[in-house]
């Protein structure tokens, strides 16, 4: 359904591609941002809270749609038990609630929005039966993590053709998915789907922002 809206994003856009010489805004069409990671592990658990922007209902088809932005918390204990709960601190209290545990991950996640993402590091706590922990979450990213911006400035760069292809009548049509990730060290996803939900998967290095490796995705 979100493919009628084309024609009306492209009329809507016209104005602003007559502005003589003003560079192109692709992070208007960022339908989903992982824009930082918090990570803290005990002897008994590790957490990781995840900060999200993501359109609603979410679907790789081409069109960005408004988003709303979402604190994601994954729990993996070290011995499971029935029921976890999950809350993390705010500026202006606390929020969090019953975890679900996902067979798939084997995890336990929790998922709630926010007004405001937490910045350097968050306050985290963990019940389970009696027990309670509190942790402190600190960010997998450092001086030298670029910035989503950035990270979607050099793929439209490095990947000018496609992005040319996508491209009619001046307006781009397709999407992008920008998503900090952290294994041995911080990489950035970042997938470009068309209007067909083809996609280009890219995995970048999250400092360089060189392209460490390409994946193309046909429907």
């Amino acid at each position: 359904m979100k493919k009628l809206f084309l024609p009306l994003l492209m009329l809507l856009s016209l104005p602003l591609l007559a502005a003589c010489g003003k560079p192109y805004d692709y992070s208007a069409h960022v339908s989903e941002l992982r824009s930082d990671i918090f990570k803290a592990e005990t002897d008994e658990f590790s957490v990781t809270l995840s900060c999200v922007s993501r359109e609603y209902p979410f679907a790789a088809d081409g069109v960005a749609c408004p988003k709303a932005d979402l604190v994601e918390i994954s729990l993996v204990p070290v011995q499971k038990n029935d029921t976890y709960s999950v809350f993390f601190k705010t500026s202006t209290g606390e929020q969090g609630g019953e975890a679900a545990f996902r067979n798939a991950c084997g995890d336990y996640f929790f998922s709630e929005s926010v007004t405001a993402f937490p910045e350097g590091s968050v306050s985290i706590r963990v019940t389970w039966n009696d027990e309670t922990r509190e942790v402190t979450a600190t960010s997998v990213k450092n001086q030298k993590t670029l910035s989503p911006s950035d990270v979607l400035q050099k793929v439209v760069s490095a990947e000018k053709d496609r992005i040319d292809r996508m491209t009619s009548g001046g307006q781009f049509l397709g999407e992008f998915h920008i998503r900090l990730l952290r294994r041995d060290k911080n990489y950035y996803y970042v997938g470009i789907v068309d209007t067909d939900g083809d996609t280009l998967s890219l995995l970048l290095d999250s400092e360089s922002g060189e392209i460490l490796a390409r994946r193309d995705s046909k429907v």
